[in-house]
């Protein structure tokens, strides 16, 4: 299995594209503007406590107000209010917490106007950002997230990912860890730790803590409300949570962004540092991965999928709809129940795939090909949750419903990604009307004349508008020459400029239009 990261960096921005035998699963954008990312720890002031929402809104700078529950004040809060007004007046200076008093901790299920107060300074840590209307979602337990450990301030607790099943495993980690930890803080152990040694270990520990003494320093003259601890830049942060030893490359088009990331897998996994490549030709980067290709394929309402399935998928303020259609597949199953099964396995697999790419989060509800078979109902559910296995995201998968709906629900930290895919319509430019891009109407071409060259046609012509005929033939190779080569016959394609911009007929030998 190939996995690639590919990176193209423009003037304001970076997008990271993560290739899985050359097939986009994962897209990523790192926009300059945006100063409210997961992970970043701000100053803040209580702008007001809310009774009947038991939480409160706080002021970190958004335009919205951030939304701050009692649930996400973490227990020991009175200790951080102690000291971030100890350390913001200056009569604290030792950041360790090796003596530093706790106080004790705050009830499970108290009410928010007990502990918080208007106009009070308070540190935050964003684990939502803004979304449509609403304001950042903020906690006030913070924790600072290395390659292999997560530092929890103010903690005592010792916690090992539960994706590390290895009992053996699991106590060798929380022995090594304990020895290590200082007074005052938590330590949760990451999947990617397993059979790391203690030196590793030490070294990310250290780093946290570099982090945590280098915005304990800023607190004495920070503004309120100001960022005080930011996020790692996006680079490090992506390979930070996904780099593991199945990475087989990694293609920077940016020098500077190069150096930077070698620099980076240099100290995370010297082994590796040689996949990591400078990209440097006319052709744009993403183009020559197929990465573009694949955007414009991937982002619009209707998803095709390999055999003539394909997916339809739908957004609401409160959900998302996914359906499942077979298409005009030519069926070679024995039965419904069979052909049935077989789509709804593949669109299992793509639906996977298109969650993490749109990072589509909240309620999803899909619509899967009915099944009588209960059997066939427990294969699907069980392939759905291998697929979605790698998913990063915290995610929840219900089995079938009577009515054959699996409802899933996904977290949703960051704005979903919507990339638009559809264009201008150049015969009616002036209406302002719009089409789909030219990629998505070549791709509905080429599954329409696989469908046919199965049917055995001796002689095909396509007719189509100018622009896709020009499309389909110019250049070496053109398509049409790549269909020749895979399939060793030859597609007569007519220009017709009476065709509208989608339409498209094919003709056989005696010239007559086939359906």
């Amino acid at each position: 299995m190939d996995k690639e990261l590919i990176i193209r960096s423009s003037s304001d921005n970076v997008d990271f594209a993560l290739l899985k035998d050359g097939k986009l699963i994962e897209l990523q954008k790192d926009e300059d503007s945006n100063d409210f990312s997961v992970g970043d720890v701000f100053i803040a002031k209580i702008r007001k406590a809310v009774p009947g929402l038991n939480a409160a809104f706080v002021n970190v700078g958004y335009e919205k107000d951030a939304f701050l529950h009692y649930h996400d004040l973490g227990p020991k809060l009175p200790s951080l209010l102690k000291f971030t007004k100890r350390v913001s007046t200056g009569k604290l200076r030792d950041f360790t917490l090796k003596n530093f008093p706790f106080e004790k901790d705050i009830e499970k299920d108290g009410k928010i106007a007990d502990v918080l107060k208007s106009n009070q300074s308070l540190l935050v840590q964003i684990v939502k950002e803004p979304i449509s209307t609403k304001g950042p979602r903020i906690s006030s337990e913070l924790s600072i997230a290395g390659r292999y450990i997560v530092l929890v301030p103010f903690s005592n607790r010792i916690s090992i990912s539960q994706k590390i099943e290895d009992r053996e495993e699991k106590d060798r980690l929380k022995r090594l860890v304990k020895s290590i930890t200082p007074p005052g803080f938590g330590i949760i152990v990451r999947t990617v730790a397993q059979g790391r040694k203690v030196a590793e270990l030490d070294k990310d520990l250290q780093n946290l803590l570099s982090r945590w003494t280098a915005m304990c320093k800023k607190l004495h003259k920070a503004h309120h409300p100001s960022k005080v601890l930011g996020e790692m830049n996006k680079a490090s942060s992506i390979l930070r949570d996904i780099f593991n030893d199945t990475f087989t490359g990694i293609t920077v088009d940016d020098e500077e962004l190069y150096l930077q990331i070698k620099d980076y897998v240099q100290e995370i996994a010297p082994k590796k540092e040689s996949i990591v490549k400078l990209y440097q030709s006319n052709v744009p980067i993403f183009e020559k991965f197929g990465i573009e290709r694949q955007i414009k394929t991937s982002f619009g309402k209707t998803v095709s999928m390999s055999k003539g399935a394909y997916l339809v998928i739908e957004h609401t303020e409160a959900l998302h709809v996914i359906d499942v259609n077979s298409g005009n597949r030519s069926n070679k199953a024995n039965n419904q129940e069979d052909t049935a099964l077989e789509v709804n396995l593949i669109a299992a697999t793509e639906m996977a795939r298109q969650l993490r790419l749109r990072d589509m989060g909240g309620i999803i509800v899909v619509d899967f090909i009915d099944m009588t078979n209960a059997e066939n109902r427990q294969k699907l559910f069980n392939h759905l949750r291998d697929e979605m296995k790698d998913d990063r995201a915290k995610h929840k998968i219900l089995p079938p419903s009577k009515f054959g709906l699996i409802q899933i629900t996904r977290q949703r930290v960051r704005p979903e990604m919507n990339i638009k895919t559809r264009e201008e319509n150049p015969d009616e430019i002036i209406n302002g009307s719009e089409v789909e891009a030219p990629i998505g109407i070549v791709q509905k071409v080429n599954h329409d004349l696989e469908q046919l060259l199965k049917k055995d046609y001796k002689k095909l012509t396509l007719n189509t508008h100018p622009f896709i005929a020009a499309f389909l033939t110019k250049g070496f190779p053109s398509i049409r020459s790549k269909w020749f080569f895979e399939h060793k016959k030859w597609v007569k394609v007519l220009p017709r400029d009476a065709y509208t911009y989608l339409e498209y007929h094919f003709f056989d030998k005696n010239g007559k239009q086939i359906k």
